[in-house]
């Protein structure tokens, strides 16, 4: 992760409906947007699930069971290596969720550099104790957890000096405005002190870029070419266009957080202030001993052609030395 800029993971998830094609297309897509990472998950059916497991809801219409539906998103150890080799060729990292001590297997094997943990990994210590023996940094999704499990997996990963970052995450697809948690961005850093970043399953790209100005370091959402497309993550996914539009955002806004302005200094805006600020003016013809009111001024560009507008108070009750036409600009040799 670069120091000082927000890191952004796409996650293709699930979105490539088990074609290797179409997953690799996702990743030459997702080089014009300007995102950090690309996310997988590898599923490795008879490792990780078993027929008896059933469907969340039932979305798939050619899978009898969820165990099925797994096969079928699955990729061999050798088309893995492929990914990853292309992944490495576009410049994108390689980050990926594995649901198995196998699939860790397999990672290590393939060369990944970081892990993502999964919200409902995140209390498996059995595949945490694995991937701790890799020694390489791990970033958990906080989706399914409470403090009290988090603080378990945190101690965990501390005693085994695993370098770690949490993601606040909803487990809600899609998630609405009310279950976003932009709040736990900052209970998570205080309790924590450890990079803190956000996952988002809402479509919607105003939620990542809330969470960048609340602080969060990391940033992963789902991607999808169009959310028609069939698949249980695409309703809450966004488009290519609105990722590319998205990464826009976000590093405009993490450049503003790190580029405070100091209220108390206004030295850069001197010229602009000589056009824009006024000096004051009589708005009728007077003649000389004319006692000015409040009723005789008005305010005219630019400053520094009359007494300034701002010292008006200073001008009421004063008497004209010489006659002046309407609309002249008031100088201090003009009264007494």
């Amino acid at each position: 992760m670069k120091e000082g800029k927000t890191y952004i993971i796409a996650e293709i998830g699930q979105a490539h409906e088990g074609s290797i094609g179409i997953l690799h297309s996702y990743i030459d897509a997702l080089v014009e947007t300007g995102v950090n990472a690309v996310k997988f998950q590898m599923h490795i059916a008879e490792a990780e699930s078993s027929s008896e497991e059933p469907f969340r809801v039932q979305f798939s219409l050619e899978d009898k069971t969820r165990f099925d539906y797994w096969k079928r998103m699955g990729f061999t150890l050798e088309q893995w290596k492929g990914i990853k080799k292309h992944c490495d060729a576009v410049g994108l990292d390689f980050i990926c969720s594995p649901f198995s001590n196998l699939a860790v297997d397999w990672l290590e094997e393939i060369g990944i550099e970081k892990y993502k943990i999964g919200s409902g990994e995140v209390n498996n210590f059995l595949i945490l104790e694995k991937i701790a023996q890799t020694g390489k940094p791990v970033i958990i999704s906080s989706g399914m957890s409470s403090f009290e499990e988090l603080d378990q997996t945190v101690t965990f990963l501390r005693e085994r000096n695993v370098v770690f970052s949490i993601l606040q995450c909803t487990t809600a697809y899609p998630t609405h405005p009310e279950q976003y948690g932009l709040n736990v961005i900052q209970e998570l850093k205080n309790r924590y002190k450890a990079p803190i970043g956000f996952s988002d399953h809402s479509a919607r790209p105003e939620t990542c870029i809330a969470a960048t100005a609340l602080g969060a370091e990391i940033l992963e959402f789902h991607v999808v070419f169009d959310r028609q497309m069939f698949g249980p993550d695409s309703k809450s996914s966004l488009t290519i266009s609105e990722t590319k539009e998205l990464v826009l955002a976000v590093r405009n806004i993490k450049r503003a957080l790190d580029c405070p302005v100091d209220k108390n200094s206004n030295e850069n805006f001197t010229d602009l202030k000589q056009i824009f600020e006024k000096s004051l003016a009589l708005n009728k013809k007077l003649p000389k001993g004319h006692k000015i009111t409040i009723e005789d001024l008005e305010a005219k560009k630019p400053k520094g052609y009359g007494i300034n507008a701002a010292k008006f108070k200073d001008v009421v009750g004063k008497t004209l030395i010489f006659d002046k036409n309407k609309w002249d600009f008031l100088n201090e040799d003009d009264i007494q």
